[in-house]
């Protein structure tokens, strides 16, 4: 084994007894704080432990051919999203975790009842982000309770998979399977972005960020396998995500202006519930172009709340941006990466009139 091998391992080593040495320091801080905390690190430890490596699960005469199949396309695009997109692969999604449940995680977003912008809350390790992660649906439905007493919009929302941001080898879970090859290249490309910037307390930029390389990733890795047909597919969903982006934000900006009125607070609650319906409406009339597609129904079920509404913008709102970024660098995503890093590195003020077009 190499010099730099063993340094390797040994760097990820003592970072993952960092990260553990600081959750188990913020134990001490509150009641509320360790149970958070202590949620937060069982389950991560219960996926750490439960890893098993997915080219040793291959060599097993007994793995199911869909599982076989899910595994050798993984490996393909681990090897395309390094060589090819130049993200950070190393040792991540090497590795397979089967959980026993519907999502990976359950994070809690949370708004005033009067404002689209989101609460942030503040962490040792990933610094500040506009959710609260729970490994388990009850965790996360209790905490989402109390922030609803304290007269707070909440929404709470399953996530399938998640960048442990290179404190730990992050694994291929379950929870992703049941998605078609190329959304589950794309959540890949997303999740290893975050490795490449990450700024404490700017959900908007990392998301946005890891967006825009999501898409490119899937346009490219489709058309370096050849895969005509799905290039269609791929793209219509793109079209349709851009389309209900587009929908909900410009009912959040109706929403901005109605919260900046001087209206009393009854006549504020009336005229939120009309833009509300009036927004499930706009969506029934949008979805008539889609062929029968009703996969934002669900999210359309739901009470259309503030923090609901935050939750897309976190996403989507700077997409542009790193999209003209992208073509600027001349489609090259080495020179767009650093370009990237660049502004990242700058003080959110100079960050914000870098953007100040996209906002």
């Amino acid at each position: 084994m190499s010099a730099t091998s063993l340094h390797s391992r040994s760097n990820r080593a003592n970072r993952m007894k960092l990260a553990l040495l600081v959750l188990l320091s913020v134990l001490l801080i509150s009641c509320e704080t360790a149970r958070y905390y202590s949620q937060a690190a069982r389950g991560q430890l219960a996926i750490v432990f439960g890893r098993e490596n997915i080219e040793r699960l291959l060599a097993s005469r007994d793995l199911p051919t869909e599982l076989r199949d899910k595994f050798n396309e993984v490996l393909l695009i681990r090897q395309y999203a390094l060589e090819e997109l130049g993200l950070p692969v190393e040792n991540n999604y090497s590795t397979y975790v089967y959980i026993e449940r519907e999502h990976a995680i359950w994070n809690v977003f949370a708004a005033p009842e009067f404002s689209v912008d989101p609460v942030n809350w503040c962490y040792p390790i990933a610094g500040c982000a506009s959710y609260r992660g729970y490994f388990t649906e009850s965790g996360a439905a209790r905490y989402a309770k109390e922030l609803e007493l304290d007269g707070l919009d909440v929404y709470t929302g399953g996530i399938d998979a998640y960048s442990t941001l290179g404190w730990f080898q992050d694994s291929l879970l379950s929870t992703v399977l049941s998605r078609a090859d190329y959304q589950l290249a794309g959540l890949i490309f997303h999740e290893l972005a975050h490795q490449i910037v990450y700024i404490s307390g700017d959900t908007k930029f990392n998301e946005s960020f890891a967006t825009s390389v999501e898409r490119e990733g899937i346009r490219r890795w489709l058309k370096h396998g050849n895969q005509i047909e799905k290039i269609g597919t791929a793209e219509a969903d793109i079209q349709r995500q851009q389309q209900f982006v587009a929908l909900v934000t410009d009912y959040r900006n109706r929403f901005d202006i109605l919260y900046e009125s001087d209206l009393l607070d009854q006549e504020t609650r009336k005229k939120k519930a009309e833009l509300q319906e009036g927004l499930r409406l706009s969506y029934q009339e949008l979805k008539q172009g889609w062929n029968g597609y009703d996969g934002y129904d669900s999210w359309f079920s739901q009470s259309l709340n503030n923090a609901q509404l935050s939750t897309v913008g976190s996403y989507n709102d700077l997409v542009p941006f790193f999209n003209d970024l992208l073509a600027q660098s001349d489609n090259n995503l080495t020179l767009f990466f650093e370009e990237v890093s660049k502004i990242a590195s700058l003080e959110k003020i100079d960050r914000e009139e870098r953007m100040q077009d996209y906002f």
